[in-house]
Protein backbone atom coordinates (compact mmCIF):
# COMPACT_ATOMS: atom_id res chain seq x y z
CA UNK A 1 0.00 0.00 0.00
CA UNK A 2 3.15 2.23 0.15
CA UNK A 3 1.91 3.76 -3.77
CA UNK A 4 -1.30 5.50 -2.11
CA UNK A 5 0.86 7.20 0.13
CA UNK A 6 2.30 8.92 -3.49
CA UNK A 7 -0.13 8.87 -5.59
CA UNK A 8 -3.12 9.89 -4.08
CA UNK A 9 -2.89 13.54 -3.04
CA UNK A 10 -6.33 13.15 -0.10
CA UNK A 11 -5.19 12.23 2.87
CA UNK A 12 -8.61 11.24 4.20
CA UNK A 13 -9.05 9.15 1.53
CA UNK A 14 -5.18 7.82 1.48
CA UNK A 15 -6.01 6.89 5.64
CA UNK A 16 -9.32 4.89 4.78
CA UNK A 17 -7.79 2.88 2.25
CA UNK A 18 -4.79 1.92 4.22
CA UNK A 19 -7.07 1.32 7.27
CA UNK A 20 -8.90 -1.07 4.89
CA UNK A 21 -5.78 -3.20 3.69
CA UNK A 22 -4.59 -3.36 7.80
CA UNK A 23 -7.86 -4.95 8.74
CA UNK A 24 -8.26 -7.12 5.66
CA UNK A 25 -4.98 -8.42 6.88
CA UNK A 26 -5.67 -8.33 10.77
CA UNK A 27 -9.20 -10.31 9.92
CA UNK A 28 -7.06 -12.99 7.52
CA UNK A 29 -4.53 -13.50 10.74
CA UNK A 30 -8.36 -14.02 12.81
CA UNK A 31 -7.44 -10.70 14.94
CA UNK A 32 -10.72 -9.21 13.83
CA UNK A 33 -14.29 -11.31 14.16
CA UNK A 34 -16.26 -11.69 10.98
CA UNK A 35 -19.20 -9.47 11.98
CA UNK A 36 -16.67 -6.64 13.47
CA UNK A 37 -15.25 -7.16 9.63
CA UNK A 38 -18.22 -7.58 8.10
CA UNK A 39 -18.72 -4.01 9.44
CA UNK A 40 -16.20 -2.28 8.12
CA UNK A 41 -15.91 -3.47 4.81
CA UNK A 42 -19.74 -2.75 4.12
CA UNK A 43 -19.20 0.66 4.50
CA UNK A 44 -16.29 0.95 1.94
CA UNK A 45 -18.24 -0.73 -0.46
CA UNK A 46 -17.35 -3.95 -0.38
CA UNK A 47 -20.31 -6.75 0.26
CA UNK A 48 -20.02 -10.43 0.50
CA UNK A 49 -21.50 -12.96 -2.58
CA UNK A 50 -22.81 -16.40 -2.17
CA UNK A 51 -19.52 -18.06 -4.22
CA UNK A 52 -16.54 -18.12 -1.87
CA UNK A 53 -13.96 -16.08 -1.76
CA UNK A 54 -14.89 -13.17 -3.77
CA UNK A 55 -17.28 -9.48 -3.27
CA UNK A 56 -19.47 -7.71 -5.09
CA UNK A 57 -17.83 -3.73 -4.94
CA UNK A 58 -20.69 -0.91 -5.01
CA UNK A 59 -19.05 1.98 -6.66
CA UNK A 60 -21.00 5.00 -5.33
CA UNK A 61 -22.04 7.85 -7.69
CA UNK A 62 -23.96 10.56 -6.03
CA UNK A 63 -27.19 11.24 -7.57
CA UNK A 64 -26.05 9.07 -10.45
CA UNK A 65 -23.73 11.61 -12.19
CA UNK A 66 -20.51 10.23 -13.84
CA UNK A 67 -18.33 11.70 -16.03
CA UNK A 68 -16.64 10.72 -19.42
CA UNK A 69 -13.49 9.91 -17.18
CA UNK A 70 -15.36 8.39 -14.21
CA UNK A 71 -16.70 6.17 -16.48
CA UNK A 72 -13.52 5.20 -18.17
CA UNK A 73 -12.04 4.53 -14.75
CA UNK A 74 -14.44 2.26 -13.62
CA UNK A 75 -13.94 0.31 -17.02
CA UNK A 76 -10.35 -0.11 -15.82
CA UNK A 77 -10.89 -1.25 -12.83
CA UNK A 78 -13.49 -3.60 -13.75
CA UNK A 79 -11.41 -5.12 -16.62
CA UNK A 80 -8.43 -5.32 -14.17
CA UNK A 81 -10.39 -6.09 -10.77
CA UNK A 82 -13.78 -7.53 -11.88
CA UNK A 83 -15.17 -9.79 -15.13
CA UNK A 84 -15.55 -6.65 -16.97
CA UNK A 85 -19.55 -6.07 -16.47
CA UNK A 86 -21.07 -3.23 -14.88
CA UNK A 87 -24.18 -2.99 -13.11
CA UNK A 88 -26.65 0.12 -12.55
CA UNK A 89 -28.51 -0.22 -9.14
CA UNK A 90 -31.75 1.34 -8.02
CA UNK A 91 -29.79 3.78 -5.72
CA UNK A 92 -27.73 4.95 -8.92
CA UNK A 93 -24.52 3.03 -8.19
CA UNK A 94 -22.53 0.77 -9.97
CA UNK A 95 -21.86 -2.33 -9.07
CA UNK A 96 -18.98 -4.91 -9.73
CA UNK A 97 -18.84 -8.68 -8.91
CA UNK A 98 -15.96 -11.51 -8.78
CA UNK A 99 -13.34 -8.90 -6.92
CA UNK A 100 -11.03 -10.57 -4.47
CA UNK A 101 -11.17 -9.39 -1.06
CA UNK A 102 -7.28 -8.95 -0.49
CA UNK A 103 -7.75 -6.84 -3.91
CA UNK A 104 -10.12 -3.90 -3.21
CA UNK A 105 -7.65 -1.30 -1.51
CA UNK A 106 -6.17 -1.56 -4.57
CA UNK A 107 -9.17 -1.17 -6.37
CA UNK A 108 -10.61 1.82 -4.25
CA UNK A 109 -7.14 3.67 -5.09
CA UNK A 110 -7.57 3.46 -8.55
CA UNK A 111 -10.96 4.78 -8.73
CA UNK A 112 -10.07 7.37 -6.45
CA UNK A 113 -7.87 9.09 -8.61
CA UNK A 114 -10.84 10.40 -10.39
CA UNK A 115 -12.77 11.29 -7.17
CA UNK A 116 -14.72 8.26 -7.45
CA UNK A 117 -15.61 6.90 -3.76
CA UNK A 118 -16.89 2.98 -2.29
CA UNK A 119 -16.79 4.90 1.09
CA UNK A 120 -21.14 4.15 2.84
CA UNK A 121 -22.34 2.61 -0.59
CA UNK A 122 -23.11 -0.22 2.07
CA UNK A 123 -23.63 -0.76 5.41
CA UNK A 124 -25.93 0.98 8.19
CA UNK A 125 -24.85 4.85 7.02
CA UNK A 126 -26.18 7.35 4.76
CA UNK A 127 -26.62 5.29 1.44
CA UNK A 128 -26.10 6.84 -1.95
CA UNK A 129 -28.24 10.36 -2.40
CA UNK A 130 -30.35 9.78 -5.45
CA UNK A 131 -32.20 12.52 -7.47
CA UNK A 132 -33.97 12.34 -10.91
CA UNK A 133 -32.15 11.52 -13.72
CA UNK A 134 -32.91 14.97 -15.46
CA UNK A 135 -32.09 17.19 -12.87
CA UNK A 136 -30.60 20.60 -14.25
CA UNK A 137 -32.49 20.05 -17.97
CA UNK A 138 -36.27 19.59 -16.68
CA UNK A 139 -38.96 21.76 -18.31
CA UNK A 140 -41.11 21.60 -15.23
CA UNK A 141 -38.34 22.63 -12.56
CA UNK A 142 -38.27 25.30 -10.30
CA UNK A 143 -34.22 25.01 -9.92
CA UNK A 144 -31.83 22.46 -10.49
CA UNK A 145 -31.15 20.18 -7.06
CA UNK A 146 -27.74 18.75 -8.25
CA UNK A 147 -25.64 21.10 -5.97
CA UNK A 148 -28.34 20.31 -3.17
CA UNK A 149 -27.89 16.79 -3.59
CA UNK A 150 -24.18 17.05 -4.08
CA UNK A 151 -23.89 19.38 -0.78
CA UNK A 152 -25.89 16.85 1.59
CA UNK A 153 -23.94 13.94 -0.02
CA UNK A 154 -20.30 15.87 1.06
CA UNK A 155 -21.72 16.97 4.18
CA UNK A 156 -22.56 13.64 5.94
CA UNK A 157 -19.80 11.35 3.81
CA UNK A 158 -17.26 10.38 6.52
CA UNK A 159 -20.18 12.22 8.93
CA UNK A 160 -19.90 10.85 12.92
CA UNK A 161 -23.11 11.66 13.16
CA UNK A 162 -24.21 8.67 10.76
CA UNK A 163 -21.53 5.90 10.95
CA UNK A 164 -22.80 3.02 13.04
CA UNK A 165 -26.85 3.84 12.82
CA UNK A 166 -29.32 0.64 13.43
CA UNK A 167 -30.38 0.52 9.43
CA UNK A 168 -29.20 2.50 6.48
CA UNK A 169 -30.92 5.50 5.52
CA UNK A 170 -31.59 6.60 2.33
CA UNK A 171 -32.25 10.14 0.44
CA UNK A 172 -33.70 11.54 -2.74
CA UNK A 173 -34.29 14.45 -4.56
CA UNK A 174 -36.77 15.12 -7.08
CA UNK A 175 -36.29 17.67 -9.84
CA UNK A 176 -40.52 18.48 -9.95
CA UNK A 177 -44.10 18.23 -8.22
CA UNK A 178 -43.90 15.06 -10.69
CA UNK A 179 -41.55 13.48 -8.15
CA UNK A 180 -39.28 11.55 -10.87
CA UNK A 181 -36.83 10.91 -7.57
CA UNK A 182 -39.30 8.91 -5.83
CA UNK A 183 -39.22 11.58 -2.81
CA UNK A 184 -42.32 9.96 -1.18
CA UNK A 185 -40.57 6.11 -0.97
CA UNK A 186 -37.47 7.36 1.06
CA UNK A 187 -36.83 7.74 4.36
CA UNK A 188 -36.24 11.01 3.36
CA UNK A 189 -37.13 13.17 -0.04
CA UNK A 190 -36.78 16.50 -1.00
CA UNK A 191 -39.26 18.47 -3.75
CA UNK A 192 -37.91 22.13 -4.99
CA UNK A 193 -40.34 24.63 -4.56
CA UNK A 194 -39.80 28.53 -4.78
CA UNK A 195 -41.69 30.99 -3.27
CA UNK A 196 -41.79 34.87 -3.36
CA UNK A 197 -40.96 36.96 0.00
CA UNK A 198 -41.19 40.56 -0.33
CA UNK A 199 -40.72 40.20 -4.01
CA UNK A 200 -37.75 37.81 -3.71
CA UNK A 201 -37.88 34.13 -5.05
CA UNK A 202 -37.08 32.04 -2.31
CA UNK A 203 -35.72 28.66 -2.96
CA UNK A 204 -36.76 25.50 -0.21
CA UNK A 205 -37.78 21.97 -0.75
CA UNK A 206 -40.64 20.03 0.21
CA UNK A 207 -39.98 17.49 2.51
CA UNK A 208 -41.53 14.31 2.73
CA UNK A 209 -40.15 11.68 5.45
CA UNK A 210 -40.53 7.98 6.56
CA UNK A 211 -41.40 6.05 3.21
CA UNK A 212 -39.91 2.83 2.28
CA UNK A 213 -40.51 -0.03 0.47
CA UNK A 214 -39.89 -4.02 0.92
CA UNK A 215 -42.75 -6.42 2.92
CA UNK A 216 -44.26 -3.33 4.30
CA UNK A 217 -44.11 -0.40 1.73
CA UNK A 218 -45.56 2.85 3.41
CA UNK A 219 -45.41 6.24 1.71
CA UNK A 220 -44.08 9.15 3.33
CA UNK A 221 -45.64 11.65 5.42
CA UNK A 222 -45.71 15.37 4.49
CA UNK A 223 -43.39 17.19 6.98
CA UNK A 224 -43.63 20.44 5.45
CA UNK A 225 -44.19 22.41 2.12
CA UNK A 226 -41.66 24.44 2.56
CA UNK A 227 -37.77 23.98 4.51
CA UNK A 228 -35.45 26.90 3.60
CA UNK A 229 -32.13 25.82 2.04
CA UNK A 230 -30.11 27.07 4.84
CA UNK A 231 -32.15 24.79 7.01
CA UNK A 232 -31.95 21.89 4.72
CA UNK A 233 -28.16 20.50 6.54
CA UNK A 234 -29.38 21.23 9.74
CA UNK A 235 -32.77 19.22 9.32
CA UNK A 236 -31.38 15.98 7.85
CA UNK A 237 -28.92 16.11 10.52
CA UNK A 238 -31.39 16.11 13.20
CA UNK A 239 -33.09 13.72 11.80
CA UNK A 240 -30.25 11.53 12.10
CA UNK A 241 -29.57 11.91 15.13
CA UNK A 242 -33.52 11.11 16.58
CA UNK A 243 -32.97 8.07 13.92
CA UNK A 244 -29.66 6.69 15.71
CA UNK A 245 -30.69 7.13 18.96
CA UNK A 246 -34.29 6.36 19.09
CA UNK A 247 -34.05 4.10 15.92
CA UNK A 248 -34.64 -0.12 16.53
CA UNK A 249 -31.34 -2.24 17.20
CA UNK A 250 -32.72 -5.34 17.97
CA UNK A 251 -34.38 -6.29 15.43
CA UNK A 252 -33.04 -5.70 12.57
CA UNK A 253 -36.37 -6.09 10.27
CA UNK A 254 -37.91 -3.49 12.01
CA UNK A 255 -34.84 -0.74 12.07
CA UNK A 256 -35.73 1.90 9.18
CA UNK A 257 -37.29 5.18 9.84
CA UNK A 258 -40.47 3.69 8.55
CA UNK A 259 -40.65 1.74 11.56
CA UNK A 260 -39.68 3.95 14.23
CA UNK A 261 -42.67 6.65 12.85
CA UNK A 262 -44.87 4.21 13.31
CA UNK A 263 -44.21 2.72 16.31
CA UNK A 264 -43.85 6.17 18.03
CA UNK A 265 -46.03 8.26 16.12
CA UNK A 266 -45.80 11.18 13.52
CA UNK A 267 -46.31 13.73 16.30
CA UNK A 268 -44.31 12.56 18.61
CA UNK A 269 -41.18 12.36 16.32
CA UNK A 270 -41.94 15.81 15.17
CA UNK A 271 -41.58 16.63 18.80
CA UNK A 272 -38.37 15.30 18.89
CA UNK A 273 -37.42 17.29 15.90
CA UNK A 274 -38.26 20.52 17.70
CA UNK A 275 -35.86 19.14 21.00
CA UNK A 276 -32.95 18.23 19.06
CA UNK A 277 -32.59 21.31 16.86
CA UNK A 278 -32.28 23.53 20.28
CA UNK A 279 -29.36 21.48 20.90
CA UNK A 280 -27.78 21.57 17.44
CA UNK A 281 -24.76 23.49 17.61
CA UNK A 282 -25.77 25.24 14.25
CA UNK A 283 -28.84 26.64 13.64
CA UNK A 284 -28.28 27.85 9.53
CA UNK A 285 -26.01 25.73 7.20
CA UNK A 286 -25.96 28.38 3.82
CA UNK A 287 -25.66 27.21 0.50
CA UNK A 288 -25.31 29.54 -2.12
CA UNK A 289 -26.08 28.24 -5.64
CA UNK A 290 -28.22 30.44 -7.02
CA UNK A 291 -26.01 31.22 -9.91
CA UNK A 292 -24.93 27.12 -10.20
CA UNK A 293 -26.24 27.10 -13.60
CA UNK A 294 -24.81 30.03 -15.36
CA UNK A 295 -21.99 28.66 -14.59
CA UNK A 296 -22.61 25.71 -16.97
CA UNK A 297 -21.08 25.21 -20.32
CA UNK A 298 -23.44 24.13 -23.08
CA UNK A 299 -21.70 20.96 -25.55
CA UNK A 300 -21.06 22.63 -28.89
CA UNK A 301 -20.23 19.58 -31.00
CA UNK A 302 -19.70 19.42 -35.26
CA UNK A 303 -22.08 18.70 -37.01
CA UNK A 304 -22.86 15.54 -38.39
CA UNK A 305 -22.74 14.28 -41.68
CA UNK A 306 -25.96 11.86 -41.08
CA UNK A 307 -29.40 12.47 -43.50
CA UNK A 308 -32.35 10.94 -40.88
CA UNK A 309 -34.75 10.21 -43.55
CA UNK A 310 -31.62 7.30 -44.11
CA UNK A 311 -31.99 6.03 -40.82
CA UNK A 312 -35.60 4.64 -41.38
CA UNK A 313 -38.59 4.28 -39.08
CA UNK A 314 -36.83 2.50 -36.36
CA UNK A 315 -35.02 5.74 -35.81
CA UNK A 316 -37.75 7.90 -35.65
CA UNK A 317 -40.07 5.53 -33.11
CA UNK A 318 -36.61 5.41 -31.13
CA UNK A 319 -36.70 9.31 -30.90
CA UNK A 320 -40.46 9.27 -29.76
CA UNK A 321 -39.30 7.00 -26.52
CA UNK A 322 -35.61 8.21 -25.88
CA UNK A 323 -35.33 11.74 -27.02
CA UNK A 324 -37.30 14.08 -24.40
CA UNK A 325 -36.61 18.10 -25.30
CA UNK A 326 -34.32 19.67 -22.30
CA UNK A 327 -35.44 23.51 -20.64
CA UNK A 328 -32.29 24.87 -22.62
CA UNK A 329 -33.55 25.93 -25.78
CA UNK A 330 -31.96 23.63 -28.66
CA UNK A 331 -31.14 20.77 -26.62
CA UNK A 332 -32.12 17.26 -25.58
CA UNK A 333 -31.26 14.38 -23.66
CA UNK A 334 -31.11 10.97 -24.83
CA UNK A 335 -32.45 7.73 -22.49
CA UNK A 336 -30.55 4.33 -23.23
CA UNK A 337 -31.96 1.48 -22.57
CA UNK A 338 -30.17 -1.36 -20.83
CA UNK A 339 -31.94 -4.94 -19.74
CA UNK A 340 -31.31 -5.76 -16.28
CA UNK A 341 -29.37 -3.09 -15.33
CA UNK A 342 -26.58 -4.60 -17.06
CA UNK A 343 -23.66 -3.31 -19.16
CA UNK A 344 -20.47 -4.08 -20.45
CA UNK A 345 -16.85 -2.50 -21.63
CA UNK A 346 -17.62 -3.14 -25.17
CA UNK A 347 -20.53 -0.89 -24.52
CA UNK A 348 -19.61 1.35 -21.56
CA UNK A 349 -16.37 2.38 -23.42
CA UNK A 350 -17.45 4.06 -26.73
CA UNK A 351 -20.26 5.47 -24.43
CA UNK A 352 -17.98 7.30 -21.93
CA UNK A 353 -16.43 8.86 -25.71
CA UNK A 354 -19.98 9.66 -27.27
CA UNK A 355 -21.27 11.48 -23.84
CA UNK A 356 -17.54 13.10 -23.48
CA UNK A 357 -18.16 14.85 -27.19
CA UNK A 358 -21.44 15.27 -27.74
CA UNK A 359 -23.16 15.60 -23.94
CA UNK A 360 -20.98 17.91 -21.69
CA UNK A 361 -18.78 15.23 -20.72
CA UNK A 362 -21.43 13.94 -18.54
CA UNK A 363 -23.74 10.79 -17.75
CA UNK A 364 -26.60 10.34 -15.50
CA UNK A 365 -27.70 6.54 -14.48
CA UNK A 366 -30.86 5.71 -13.22
CA UNK A 367 -33.18 4.43 -10.40
CA UNK A 368 -35.23 2.68 -12.98
CA UNK A 369 -32.14 0.73 -14.50
CA UNK A 370 -33.29 0.65 -18.07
Amino acid sequence: MQSFRTELENPIVERDIIELERKIALFREGKIDEEKFRSLRLARGVYGQRQQGVQMVRIKLPYGRATSAQLRRICKVSEEYSIGRLHITTRQDIQIHFVSLDRTPQLWAELEKDDVTLREACGNTVRNVTASETAGIDPKEPFDVTPYADATFRYFLRNPVCQEMGRKFKMAFSSSDEDTGLAYMHDLGFIPKVKEVNGNQIRGFKVLLGGGLGSQPRHADLITEFLEIDQLIPFIEVVLRIFDRHGERARRNKARMKFLIKEIGLEAFLDLVEKEKAALPFKKFPLDFENYEEGKTLPNPPPLEVNPADLGLDFELWKLTNVLPQKQSGYVSIGIRVPLGDFYLGQARPLADLVENYAAGEVRFTLRQN
